[in-house]
């Protein structure tokens, strides 16, 4: 094994951990007000709006054209079709469970859609040092800036939906081991299709509107919590800050 390549794995080990350590910081509070849980809610509903918008639709719309949105609309009206056809749909209502906020539907629709997006997250990191060791150390600084976050946008959604504490450290180690595969493929990969990046990023991005707009915002706007709308807005700066970054170092 040459030093590219422990330099590869350092760099997935690490990114992976910020992603665990940020649901852990979830996971392990002692206990959540329901305020605390709308604050942590309207940030993941920023930040998965800033991932489709940002990120996922415009990387969907240049590997495979006009059919991305397509393929978004699939997305989106799977998962409705699942949280409100398939699976008997609950009211998460006040006068019924105020402790549940999002459905676990949604909440395995964000873990998917999280999971897809931190597998192409991992691959950007090896390519990049695979090709070319500045540049990919650049890109793997940036990348880790928004590993964190993301570990708290998956814990807090999976413990809103009314999951254990275990299961959102799970779904955030999940995610993390994402990143480690997508790290690990550039090992076994020369090259991804650009068609099969577009299909998942167009369908990820329909799935992660859906749980952003149609589970996540409603619940913010229940609330008598006028900060959540900054807050939301605080997610997606989060997101477009880190990218921006990414974007700034290497060059588009």
């Amino acid at each position: 094994m040459n030093d590219i390549s422990i330099y590869i794995i350092i760099a997935g080990i690490v990114a992976g951990s910020a992603e665990i350590l940020g649901g852990a910081f979830v996971a392990w509070q002692r206990e959540l007000s329901k305020r605390i849980q709308e604050n942590l809610i309207a940030l993941g509903a920023g930040f998965l709006l800033a991932l489709v918008m940002i990120d996922l639709l415009p990387e969907s719309i240049e590997n495979i054209g006009t059919s991305a949105p397509l393929w978004m609309l699939f997305g989106f009206s799977v998962i409705h079709f699942v949280e409100h056809t398939v699976v008997k749909h609950l009211h998460f209502g006040e006068e019924t469970h105020s402790h549940v906020m999002v459905s676990k539907i949604a909440s395995t629709s964000a873990f998917w859609g999280l999971f897809i997006h931190a597998f192409f997250d991992g691959l950007a990191i090896s390519a990049g040092m695979y090709y070319n060791l500045s540049l990919g150390i650049l890109i793997f600084i940036a990348i880790l800036l928004h590993k964190f976050p993301e570990g708290l946008t998956i814990a807090s959604i999976m413990l809103a939906s009314n999951q254990s504490r275990r299961t959102a450290v799970k779904a955030t180690a999940g995610i993390a081991g994402g990143t480690m595969i997508g790290t690990l493929m550039i090992f076994f990969l020369q090259n991804v299709d650009p068609k099969i990046t577009g299909f998942a990023f167009a369908f990820s991005a329909g799935a992660a509107l859906y749980v952003s707009a149609s589970d996540l915002i409603p619940e913010i706007n229940r609330s008598d919590n006028r900060i959540l709308s900054v807050t939301v807005f605080v997610g997606m700066v989060m997101y477009y800050g880190s990218g921006a970054l990414l974007k700034g170092m290497i060059g588009h």
